[in-house]
């Protein structure tokens, strides 16, 4: 198995870390399946860590020239802070259609990160995030709870991807898929 550590900088780490702990606390809490945790809880998580950290982080990595990561992390904690203090806040007046146009805008964001991303790591994750917040934008219109919930899974996965990414980075564990050499495993018919 390749052992592609190197494509780690301190603000892919953080910005990962942050994107994987929000993703799985707001997965969790969509899902609803620790009981009396729900979406709602993870908003304060959302605001900080998703929201201003993961924009601080996206803004270093642009100081560094690191144009993937800052547009990613940036764009992604812009959107978590404006969920986080819009769609679910205290005192909350969005409709369920306007929460369910936003979640489609974030699932675009999460598209093109995905279309741009260089690791499968994070093709992974922003993959996953862009399933995810297509099929929570698509229960807010239709008013689904079971499609919610699917949805929420769905940023589970994409949170533990993410966690996986920033933990292998520092573990040193393998972050790319083997690769076969070529004419390796082909055999001849006849």
């Amino acid at each position: 198995m390749d052992n592609d550590v190197s494509a780690g900088s301190t603000t892919s780490i953080v910005g990962r870390l942050a994107l994987g702990i929000t993703l799985l606390a707001f997965g969790l809490g969509t899902t609803k399946v620790i009981d009396g945790v729900t979406t709602a809880d993870a908003v304060s998580l959302a605001h900080y860590v998703g929201g201003v950290a993961l924009f601080l982080v996206g803004l270093l990595a642009l100081r560094d020239r690191d144009t993937a990561t800052g547009t990613a992390f940036a764009a992604l904690g812009a959107l978590w802070f404006t969920w986080a203090v819009g769609a679910v806040g205290a005192g909350s007046q969005v409709s369920d259609n306007a929460a369910g146009l936003f979640l489609l805008l974030f699932a675009l964001v999460a598209l093109s990160l995905a279309l741009g991303a260089g690791g499968v790591l994070d093709q992974a994750t922003y993959g996953l995030l862009c399933v995810s917040m297509l099929l929570l934008a698509v229960a807010g219109f239709a008013d689904s709870d079971s499609l919610g919930k699917v949805g929420g899974w769905f940023a589970v996965a994409a949170g533990a991807v993410a966690w996986y990414a920033a933990t292998a980075v520092l573990a040193k564990w393998p972050t790319a898929l083997p690769r076969r050499a070529a004419g390796r495993g082909v055999t001849a018919a006849g």
